[in-house]
């Protein structure tokens, strides 16, 4: 990496959804390192090889990305801002090749899944896994695959000369992505808020309390006391404690303010283990 060049880590090849949230969270102009694992994404940005990373967190048809969970408490890089992107699947072939020829379709997992419908109206086509949906492109359109296809965006279409047969394939159009941009907690300290200081904001944090009766009620009373909107609430098992868990939450308010500063020092009071992992303007 150039000395000082921004660089924006994401998970999967050039074209995925997650190279698109990084354009809108960092610039149009924004260079991008694409990672193979979340972890490498995580893991770039600690170690100085980007400047930046984003990272999915949940969408509104799969639910929570739970391996993003575990590596914001694991790396401790804040969330400075968060964007949802409307995940748009579209069937990509290499050039040439007819949909009529068309009997196996890689994607990721998760991709495949929310594009049954289409599967149903095509029994003939089979369904792969594959890592990544642009990385899948990549695949085809490198080997020439004369009876295969790829489902991902039209961006990787374009980047990999490959052909789009069928748009928006997906069996739910109400599919959304919501991605947080991650800094280095050098760079969140020192970063400006007030060009954003009409904006709602939100902040995300996560805590542990005993497994005792009312625990968590009372953790909670800590925000409701205080007229704090919680807009997400999220469970993960505690590593080494079998059948204790880490809860994470959002809240509608900046993390300064009155109400959250007391909110927060009252559920110190109550949990084992507290930590904001961000405050951010929330994403539209």
């Amino acid at each position: 990496m150039r000395p000082g060049a921004a660089v924006i880590a994401f998970q999967g090849a050039r074209g995925a959804f997650s190279e698109e949230a990084a354009r809108k969270l960092a610039g149009a102009e924004t260079a991008v390192l694409p990672c193979e694992r979340f972890e490498d994404v995580f893991r770039s940005l600690k170690e100085g090889q980007a400047t930046g990373a984003v990272v999915p967190i949940e969408n509104t048809l799969a639910g929570s990305v739970h391996e993003n969970y575990d590596h914001l408490v694991n790396f401790e890089l804040p969330i400075v801002a968060e964007t949802s992107v409307r995940i748009v699947h579209n069937l990509i072939a290499p050039k040439g090749v007819a949909f009529s020829a068309i009997r196996r379709a890689y994607s990721h997992p998760v991709a495949l899944n929310q594009c049954l419908d289409f599967f149903a109206r095509n029994p003939q086509i089979e369904r792969i896994p594959f890592y990544d949906t642009a990385g899948s492109v990549k695949m085809i359109a490198e080997e020439g695959l004369a009876d295969a296809a790829a489902i991902a965006s039209a961006v990787a279409a374009g980047i990999y000369g490959a052909r789009i047969l069928r748009r928006s394939i997906e069996s739910d159009r109400r599919n959304f992505t919501r991605f947080f941009l991650l800094r280095t907690p050098e760079y969140a300290r020192r970063r400006p808020v007030r060009a954003a200081h009409r904006a709602v904001w939100k902040t995300s944090l996560v805590f542990g309390t005993r497994n005792v009766p009312g625990a968590l009620f009372r953790a909670l009373s800590a925000f409701a006391l205080r007229d704090l909107n919680l807009t997400k609430i999220e469970s993960r098992p505690l590593r080494g404690k079998p059948w204790e868990y880490l809860f994470y939450l959002d809240f509608l308010g900046r993390v300064d303010t009155p109400n959250a500063q007391n909110a927060i020092h009252h559920l110190r009071e109550i949990a084992d283990f507290e930590r904001v992992l961000g405050c951010y303007p929330k994403g539209a």
